[in-house]
């Protein structure tokens, strides 16, 4: 079990390290123990003026505070490498050193900078004039995910869904009968 010094320990060296710190692979989950275990004991009503009870209020209080300033540092230090990695294309610096939702972030993050790029060089490129009409439909049948022609998933709808979607996807969708557009 993690212990208080483990997490300022933990907070100390990600604030002096410009690298992401390497952390055991079940830290967060421990940590989210040791504090519903110091809540437990904060909790008792036995004696509310109880040195060991105003102590034990106090660690959790710090125990809250470092993890979330260790969570924003990490998150900032993601953030950078993000950055670094749109200009440079090298995605994966420090990646062993992170915990799989903060992979996560870091992908998400990549792809939606992926994609306002290409919006970027649409723009640049003369693509971008030619915008798309939607259109609003609801659904008539479930309909499973799909891919449209960008190549993004799109879906799964369920029956009676409204969604506003590109005019040639509503075409498809309305002469397989499974959507009807809605206003005309």
């Amino acid at each position: 079990m993690i212990t208080y010094n483990e997490i300022y320990e933990a907070a100390r060296k990600e604030r002096y390290s410009k690298q992401l710190q390497k952390l055991p692979k079940k830290f967060v989950y421990e940590v989210a123990k040791y504090i519903r275990d110091k809540r437990d004991v904060a909790s008792k009503e036995d004696d509310v003026f109880s040195d060991v009870i105003i102590k034990t209020k106090k660690q959790l209080e710090n125990a809250i505070t470092l993890f979330k300033e260790l969570m924003l540092r990490r998150r900032k230090k993601i953030l950078g490498l993000v950055l670094v990695a749109a200009e440079t294309g090298i995605s994966k610096q420090d990646f062993e050193n992170m915990f799989d939702f903060e992979k996560d972030l870091f992908e998400k993050i990549m792809k939606c900078i992926d994609e306002s790029d290409r919006s970027l060089n649409k723009i640049f490129n003369g693509e971008e004039s030619k915008k798309e009409e939607n259109k609003m439909i609801v659904f008539l049948d479930s309909v499973e995910e799909f891919v449209n022609r960008d190549g993004e998933k799109m879906g799964p709808y369920e029956k009676g869904q409204i969604a506003n979607l590109p005019k040639e996807i509503v075409k498809i969708l309305v002469e397989d009968k499974k959507a009807e557009i809605i206003g005309e």
